[in-house]
């Protein structure tokens, strides 16, 4: 009798009677994240991945420092996409830019990004990114921060009102959009992963991606 082959993620091998999930080899990815800059990136890898946007509340919490919440945030962003992929591989990342002990965040307005800018120009700030990769099936998290520290021009208040008028980066951490015209405010940048200060460390991610057997070549 001639046996059909069944359809879909799972196979069947009768002649071993071993049972084999296709879905655990191949899982779905899913980058827990709007941002059409972390979209990009993840692009450069040359994988199949879907995005989704994380209801996620990014207040730090009392006596938390910024390498923390950036860490914390990364994994909650991931674990909530995962509510919604529970067999997928979730990447969430999340960036807190600080100097000494003022932490700018997502400025939300002009006036904000000006205070901002002003404070930190002539100056060197530490753009720290928490990244987690999630494995929903299994629950296990991989997390790391890695930092990035961006030595600032010392800009005159005409060059900050002109960049931000142009740029308009009120959804950007600490007010510079380094993968736009905010480059020009950046004097020198120092860290292990160039694709970091954009929001998504690639380098630290072929690590994590690893770890789960993901092999990009």
């Amino acid at each position: 009798m001639k046996r059909s082959t069944p359809s879909g993620p799972s196979i069947v091998s009768e002649s071993v009677g071993i049972f084999v999930d296709l879905a655990m080899f191949n899982p779905q990815i899913v980058l827990a994240s709007s941002s059409p800059f972390r979209r990009e990136l993840l692009q450069r890898l040359g994988i199949s991945f879907k995005t989704a946007s994380p209801d996620t509340d990014e207040t730090a919490l009392k006596g938390e420092t910024p390498e923390e919440t950036a860490l914390r945030l990364s994994e909650a962003k991931a674990r909530t996409v995962a509510l919604q992929h529970p067999e997928a591989l979730i990447i969430g990342s999340d960036q807190v830019a600080y100097l000494d002990d003022m932490v700018f965040g997502k400025p939300g307005n002009h006036e904000n990004a000006v205070i901002q800018l002003q404070k930190m120009r002539g100056r060197t700030v530490n753009f720290f990114t928490g990244l987690c990769l999630l494995n929903a099936q299994t629950g296990k998290a991989h997390v790391r921060g890695v930092p990035t520290l961006v030595t600032f021009r010392d800009l005159t208040d005409d060059e900050i009102e002109n960049y931000l008028r142009k740029e308009q980066p009120y959804n950007c951490a600490g007010s510079a959009k380094s993968e736009g015209l905010g480059i020009v405010l950046i004097a020198k940048m120092e860290g292990e992963d160039p694709s970091a200060l954009i929001g998504l460390p690639l380098i630290t991610l072929c690590d994590l991606l690893k770890l789960e057997n993901i092999n990009l070549i």
